[in-house]
């Protein structure tokens, strides 16, 4: 049986080759928070980090994974799901409206000050190019800096 090391434990699951990583970690693994949007790879909903980068798994199949590489979804974020330097920052700036996007922009912010802890707007503008249809760019550029102590 194929096995994935999700969230710091190798998983096992069913799922032909072809199915999206997306697919597998919400339905055979019961991983909710990482969203579908867009089926493109476009809008960034269903980011999670591959080895540390920013990865779209609405695309990407599960047969191009294996169990070495680590999977970090945004249920893994933080212990407690809110103690995350970004997710205080989150939450102290309302930068969620409809939430939707949330779980992957997180997780390309938390790839983003894994590589650059004191990121520029120039460094925020090229990492975070995933869409939200609220439009709480500036408060999510905001909430970048807060938590690398830099707003």
């Amino acid at each position: 049986m194929p096995s994935l090391n999700v969230n710091g434990t190798v998983r096992e699951f069913q799922a032909e080759d072809d199915t999206p990583l997306l697919w597998v970690l919400r339905e055979q693994l019961g991983l909710t928070g990482t969203k579908y949007g867009c089926g493109v790879a476009q809008c960034g909903a269903c980011t999670v980090l591959i080895d540390g980068a920013p990865t779209r798994t609405c695309v990407r199949p599960v047969s191009s994974f294996n169990a070495t590489q680590k999977i970090v979804t945004i249920e893994a974020l933080s212990p407690d799901g809110q103690s995350h330097p970004l997710q205080k920052a989150w939450a102290a700036l309302d930068v969620p409206q409809c939430g939707f996007c949330q779980s992957g922009m997180l997780m390309a912010a938390a790839a983003l000050l894994q590589t650059k802890p004191k990121p520029t707007d120039a460094d925020i503008d090229e990492a975070m190019t995933n869409i939200c249809r609220c439009g709480t760019y500036n408060r999510v550029r905001t909430a970048i800096k807060q938590a690398a102590g830099i707003a």
